[in-house]
């Protein structure tokens, strides 16, 4: 190499002092995108460590509860049959002593207004906190995570059994693992069709070969899909199939309830140990530790900024929290928290007042009525309902007595549980009559509709030609229960003269 060729070249080091003076100084800037921890390559399972803390707590608190109400309601009993069955093939859902049939899907209509409106509300108020507490998918991933835990240990002995080559020991652990995920998945595929059968037969006639084949799909193909989707698929439900990770943006502001990462306070980050004085050092809270990318069940990095991928399951909260105690560092590095309150330093008391803003209020209204329309609709419900049909193919015709004649059908639903006795009377006129009905009244059996023809005639002076309003007069009680009070019931119809 030349002298003229040093002299030009400012990477040999060599060169005048004037180059020297005129090389320009480069502030360094922290970029927190050079630091981040690739913990998990593209298209490889995640093995989120296990987190511990008060989030934990929760979390393993909502999985207890949802899976209470899962797998042991079924087995309550109510007034002598099981507390809740949704009969698909009777067409009537029990639920806690209320029999709800095919009329009354305007109540099932409503409750589904009213989950939606509710998870619109509790969005907008605290983000996806549904998805990291008790969304099924969220609830029996956690469960398969367990078995992983307890069977072949913490992440760090997971990837180590992984890259590990095929032996007796890994092959024992593995038939281990997946022997108590497919009692799971099949018990839990068993609890799912006692939800639409009486659990108390199913369960025996599974094992002696005498369920229904109905039934024994729907527990397969329920336990099946819990093996697929909590185990095989897991955190890519959450990340390219649900829909709700897509549409949530629409309900968020800057005011939602978010788990964030106070860029402000941890950056920028670095390794240090406990002794080095931060401050000294130029740095923030974050030592970069990527604890809280190694727990997340998704596999994202929160220290990122809001992703869509996020369920708000706080693990990365219990994570850091726990670092942070090591550290000798306040908490709350990562916290739930608002956009706004990031921005702005606002308080707990002044995130709380926030909460409260127009559209949660909104949200919160509608859902008021629905909830409202769904109660007074259950309140005054009718046990028994009458609907009167007029037969169109005989409009009016003359009887032996020489009356004139109308024919009408008579549909009385029993929506109880209880055998209704039903009896009926009809008036308009000065001299009328019915006929068709059956001596000592309509006996209805529980959960039945009874179709009845009947007749209602008067002397012709009476009905002259046109239409002429009649009033039906139903009354019904118990059957067995001669001294209980009947309830009335009246219904309005029409009589064509001549």
């Amino acid at each position: 190499m030349t002298t003229e060729n040093q002299a030009g070249n400012p990477a040999s080091g060599i060169g005048t002092s004037e180059q020297t003076k005129a090389a320009p100084k480069v502030k360094k800037t922290f970029d927190p995108r050079a630091s981040v921890i690739q913990i998990h390559p593209e298209g490889e399972r995640i093995h989120p460590k296990k987190a511990e803390g008060r989030f934990a707590k929760l979390r393993i608190a909502a999985v207890l509860a949802t899976q209470f109400v899962f797998y042991v309601i079924p087995w309550f009993n109510w007034s002598g049959r099981q507390a809740v069955v949704f009969n698909i093939p009777e067409r009537h859902f029990f639920i806690f002593g209320l029999s709800l049939g095919m009329g009354d899907l305007i109540y099932l209509a409503l409750l589904l207004m009213i989950c939606a409106f509710g998870l619109f509300w509790w969005t907008t108020i605290a983000g996806r906190l549904w998805c990291g507490y008790s969304c099924p998918q969220t609830v029996y991933t956690e469960i398969m995570l367990w078995i992983d835990n307890l069977v072949e240990g913490d992440r760090n002995k997971r990837l180590k059994l992984e890259k590990s080559p095929w032996n007796f020991t890994k092959i024992r652990i593995k038939a281990t693992k997946y022997l108590l995920i497919f009692l799971v998945c099949a018990w839990t595929g068993i609890t799912f069709a006692g939800w639409f059968v009486p659990i108390r037969q199913f369960v025996p006639d599974l094992f002696t070969g005498a369920a229904g084949g109905g039934a024994i799909f729907a527990a397969a193909f329920y336990g099946f899909m819990t093996f697929f989707f909590a185990h095989i698929m897991r955190e890519k439900v959450c990340l390219h199939m649900c829909p709700y990770a897509r549409f949530q943006s629409a309900m968020f502001d800057k005011d939602t309830l978010i788990v964030s990462y106070d860029a402000e306070r941890g950056e920028p980050r670095g390794a240090r140990k406990k002794t080095v004085n931060k401050e000294e050092a130029g740095l923030g809270d974050c030592i970069n530790c990527a604890m809280c990318v190694q727990v997340c069940p998704v596999g994202i990095d929160i220290r990122n900024g809001l992703q869509y991928q996020c369920i708000g399951c706080a693990a990365c909260i219990d994570a850091c929290d726990e670092i942070m105690d090591k550290m000798g560092y306040p908490r709350g590095l990562i916290r739930y928290t608002t956009e706004s309150a990031l921005e702005h330093e606002y308080s707990e008391k002044d995130i709380k007042k926030r909460l409260l803003r127009p559209r949660v209020a909104g949200y919160g209204a509608v859902l008021a009525v629905v909830i409202a329309a769904f109660l007074v609709g259950l309140s005054t419900r009718k046990m028994v309902e009458v609907d009167i049909l007029k037969d169109r193919g005989v409009m009016v015709r003359e009887n032996a007595k020489g009356w004139l004649e109308n024919a009408y059908s008579l549909r009385i639903i029993n929506n109880s549980e209880k055998e209704q006795l039903v009896s009926a009377s009809v008036k308009g006129f000065d001299e009328i009559a019915l006929t068709g009905l059956p001596e000592g009244g309509i006996k209805v059996a529980p959960r039945e509709t009874v179709t009845l023809p009947v007749q209602v005639s008067t002397i012709p002076e009476y009905a002259d030609k046109g239409s002429h309003p009649i009033e039906f007069t139903f009354q019904y009680r118990e059957s067995g229960a001669p001294d209980g009070k009947p309830v009335v019931l009246e219904e309005d119809a029409t009589f064509i003269g001549e």
